[in-house]
C-alpha cells in the first residue's frame, strides 16, 4: 500500500473518530475515486497516481466555485474552497517557476522548437509536481521570445 493512500485512509478513520461529517464525506470521495481508478487500471496505485486522482478532484471543485461564484452562491463557494483546501496538504510541494522555467529553455535549447515537443520534453520530469497548464504558459512565453 503507497504512503498517501495510507495517509488517506488514516485520516478517514480520524474523521470518522472525530465525526467530522463534512471532512468524511470529502476523503470518502477520494478513496472511492482512488478505488475506481485501481479496478480501472487493474492493480494497485502509486503515490504519483493517487495525486493524480487528487488533482482532478481539486479541478472538478475549482470548477464548481466557478459556477457558483456565478450563480450567486457565496455558501457552496466556500465549501468547495474548503474542499480545495483540504485536498490540497496531500500533493507535493509545486515545483517554482524559476526551476519550470529553465527545464522550458534546456528543452528549447535542446531542440524542443514546437509546443508539443517541449511539453513532451518537461511535462514527464514534473508530473504530479506542476500543474500542465503553468508548463504550457511559461512555454507559450518562452516559444515566443526566440521567434
Amino acid at each position: 500500500m503507497s504512503a498517501l493512500l495510507a495517509q488517506l485512509q488514516g485520516d478517514l478513520v480520524a474523521a470518522r473518530k472525530a465525526q467530522d461529517k463534512p471532512a468524511t464525506l470529502l476523503l470518502g470521495t477520494i478513496l472511492a475515486d482512488v478505488k475506481n481508478r485501481r479496478i480501472e487500471l487493474r492493480r494497485d496505485l502509486e503515490d504519483a497516481e493517487i495525486v493524480e486522482v487528487l488533482r482532478k478532484g481539486i479541478k472538478r471543485r475549482r470548477e464548481s466555485i466557478e459556477l457558483y461564484g456565478r450563480g450567486g452562491r457565496p455558501d457552496l463557494v466556500a465549501k468547495e474552497q474548503a474542499e480545495v483546501d483540504a485536498l490540497a496538504r496531500y500533493l507535493p510541494p509545486e515545483v517554482d517557476a524559476v526551476e519550470l522555467r529553465a527545464a522550458i529553455q534546456t528543452a528549447i535549447a535542446g531542440g524542443a522548437t514546437t509546443m508539443s515537443a517541449v511539453m513532451g520534453r518537461v511535462a514527464p520530469q514534473f508530473k504530479g509536481r506542476a500543474d500542465g497548464s503553468a508548463i504550457s504558459a511559461i512555454a507559450r512565453e518562452e516559444l515566443a521570445a526566440r521567434v
